[in-house]
């Protein structure tokens, strides 16, 4: 799952993409609005989590905007400002939840999973044929037997998924799994691939994750063999 992190204080940034990262979420995060409405309306999301306070657009603004261009991910708005009618404004703009700083990891944690079981409730298993990847529980098995992936075999996995049938360059998995574009490794998704063949492919006959030449990889059926 793909989370954008929209927040100016960099400790506090810090603290979160850490935090969130241990729990195999993959994190952007810009320091203002600008960017995080250009990320917004050029990358795939499943959640937002945004300041009020930012540059250049601050979070109510944010959020008026991506509703009115129908842009319907859960939004989670953080703010050091507690009275009720802030709550209400960010809500009436179109957030989904509101935390006030200072706040416990713990509960945000637990509102991203509401807002994430909410927004996937009928779409929060993926099954490509004998293959079933469950988003919510982040569990995978084919043919009934669960696969044990590390958080980047199986954020890999998912983006795939998300995507299955289409070809997917490097250039692209790099852009939207920043796990992926954080090494120094110049084949680092060929790698990956590698080890999802191993436990993903290896024991069956039909073969789900492919290679097309010069192009990039693909999951489900390969209509070009």
């Amino acid at each position: 799952m793909k989370i954008l992190l929209v927040e100016d204080d960099e400790g506090i940034a810090n603290f979160l993409k850490k935090g969130l990262k241990e729990e195999s979420y993959i994190v952007d995060h810009t320091m203002n609005g600008s960017e995080a409405l250009y990320l917004m309306e050029t990358n795939k999301y499943d959640l937002m989590i945004l300041d009020v306070m930012l540059p250049e657009y601050n979070g109510f603004e944010i959020c008026q905007i991506l509703r009115s261009k129908n842009i319907n991910i859960p939004i989670i708005m953080l703010t050091a400002k507690d009275s009720i009618s802030d709550k209400v404004t960010g809500l009436n703009y179109g957030a989904d939840d509101y935390l006030t700083k200072p706040f416990s990891f713990k509960e945000l944690l637990a509102r991203i999973k509401v807002q994430l079981r909410r927004d996937s409730m009928n779409n929060n298993i993926i099954v490509i044929e004998d293959l079933i990847i469950d988003i919510n529980q982040r569990k995978v098995s084919r043919a009934n037997k669960l696969i044990a992936l590390t958080s980047k075999e199986y954020a890999l996995l998912a983006f795939l998924a998300r995507n299955h049938g289409d070809i997917l360059s490097e250039t692209i998995i790099n852009e939207n799994l920043s796990d992926m574009n954080s090494t120094s490794m110049s084949n680092i998704v060929n790698v990956y691939i590698y080890r999802l063949r191993n436990k993903i492919d290896k024991k069956f006959d039909k073969k789900l994750i492919h290679t097309i030449r010069g192009t990039g990889y693909m999951l489900g059926i390969n209509p070009y063999v």
